[in-house]
């Protein structure tokens, strides 16, 4: 492993950790040339689907992408960075596990927003009206009135699940 800082290729090992997980490998690694530390993590990698765009275009998942939108959609919210990469995990492990070549990039929206839903309310709406494009107020209004609705209707600490038009999946 090349170090970071002196690019030096020769790096040693001096600590290997599982993750919580159990799905990463934390090493800490020390180099000979400049004497500095530096932590590297190892996964495996998963074959994930190509995702398919809303006007057919294919490109391949990108972990990095779910989570810059997750992070706009929580910017300033409590929501923590370890709650976010949890959310980027399970989306990919779920387009990893599906055994498609192809996801429909709505599939992986629709997760996400369940994701939001459950988590931060308010990230939950700011998602939702960038990935839903509300044409007007009358909709997003819509959006906001099935939330209290749900939430009226939802015991505290039971979660539901949303479909791609917004409605539970239990209505």
């Amino acid at each position: 492993m090349r170090c970071p800082f002196c690019k030096h290729r020769d790096t040693r090992v001096i600590d290997s950790r599982l993750s919580g997980d159990g799905d990463t490998i934390r090493r800490r690694r020390a180099c000979p040339e400049c004497d500095r530390r530096f932590t590297t993590y190892e996964r495996v990698e998963d074959t994930v689907p190509v995702v398919v765009k809303k006007d057919g275009r294919r490109e391949p998942f990108d972990r990095a992408k779910i989570i810059g939108g997750l992070k706009r959609a929580c910017e300033k919210r409590p929501v923590s960075m370890e709650t976010i990469e949890a959310i980027a995990d399970r989306i990919e492990r779920q387009a990893a596990e599906s055994g498609s070549k192809e996801i429909p990039s709505s599939d992986i929206g629709t997760a996400l927003m369940n994701e939001l839903h459950s988590i931060d309310q308010v990230a939950y709406v700011r998602f939702a009206s960038v990935y839903r494009s509300f044409k007007d107020i009358d909709e997003f209004m819509h959006e906001l009135e099935d939330l209290i609705r749900l939430r009226k209707e939802t015991p505290p600490g039971e979660q539901r699940p949303r479909d791609k038009k917004g409605e539970s999946s239990a209505s």
